[in-house]
């Protein structure tokens, strides 16, 4: 089960540390969706898998940073892993709806799962786009029933992109009413609805197949940070990342780790969407996108390992 965690429980990210001389372990921070999973199937590719494991025993932690649910995670790439087989001693670690959920992985499973309840949504709201999934939308999407903060939908396998896309924006419409009918002040992009004392606590995020429905106090920023606390007990953290991520936001994770003083680059696997500037690397597979640009990328690191 779930285990609520207070914010006493949960530490600041650790300093900087200081340049190892000849240590070539780099840090892996992950969007799932798009990069390792495939946006069409939902399932990460073989040779993704494998190439993690290798990397995760030659000393480079992988933490997982995504807007999916821990159930997610456990299904497509934690399971796989371990029927690859996860070496001994790796540990790998999933930060989940953007910051709000965590928790880590050996070859024996899953460890306990952390929730901070602070993030998440009102279940009556929840049950309230439950219903209007139903009664309006399930042809296009479905509810996800194993959030535990956010609220989401995603496009069902038998609807075309295109289609669910077009029904994506009347939903996000219809969530916002819904927001408002429980004066949740709430934004969507450019769209503002504060709340009666003119506040906005929770964002509409649409993505090419789900809207995630959220706080606005998660983020992949916030992610980054939490992955942080979670490799600190088990290895001495790299000062080189790179991060991998298919949308505009993901950028927060290398914005993050910049601004705390890593050497970070950060991976667009979908940059056709537009490659904002930045202070720090931002490296293309060229004309592949999704998860056959993350293979080609972590093929690279498994072969900089000889």
């Amino acid at each position: 089960m779930p285990t609520d965690s207070p914010l006493d429980l949960l530490p600041d990210a650790p300093a900087l540390p200081a340049a190892t001389a000849g240590k070539t372990a780099q840090g892996l921070l992950l969007d799932v969706d798009g990069p390792i999973a495939s946006p069409v199937s939902r399932t990460v590719p073989a040779g993704i898998i494998s190439d993690l494991l290798t990397l995760a025993a030659a000393g480079w932690p992988v933490v997982f940073n995504t807007g999916r649910s821990d159930a997610f995670i456990r299904e497509q790439v934690m399971a796989p892993m371990i029927a690859s087989g996860i070496p001994a001693g790796v540990t790998f670690h999933a930060v989940c709806e953007k910051g709000a959920t965590w928790f880590s992985f050996t070859a024996d499973g899953a460890g306990e799962v952390f929730v901070d309840r602070g993030l998440a949504l009102p279940v009556s709201f929840a049950d309230d786009v439950r219903d209007l999934v139903e009664e309006k939308y399930a042809d296009l999407m479905f509810f996800d029933e194993t959030k535990l903060a956010m609220v989401s939908v995603e496009q069902t396998l038998t609807a075309t992109n295109a289609d669910y896309l077009v029904g994506q924006r009347a939903f996000d419409d219809d969530a916002l009413e819904i927001m408002h009918s429980h004066d949740m002040g709430a934004c969507r992009l450019d769209r503002e609805e504060p709340d009666s004392n003119g506040d906005i606590e929770y964002r509409v995020d649409p993505t090419i197949i789900s809207t995630d429905i959220e706080s606005v106090r998660v983020g992949k920023d916030v992610g980054a940070e939490r992955a942080l606390t979670l490799v600190a007990p088990f290895m001495d953290i790299p000062r080189t990342w790179r991060t991998v991520g298919d949308s505009r936001t993901d950028y927060a994770m290398a914005d993050y780790l910049h601004e705390q003083g890593f050497d970070v680059a950060h991976v667009d696997v979908r940059p056709a969407d537009g490659v904002p500037a930045k202070p720090y690397d931002v490296m293309t597979e060229g004309e592949l996108i999704h998860e056959e640009a993350g293979a080609a990328f972590l093929a690279r690191c498994v072969a900089s390992l000889s």
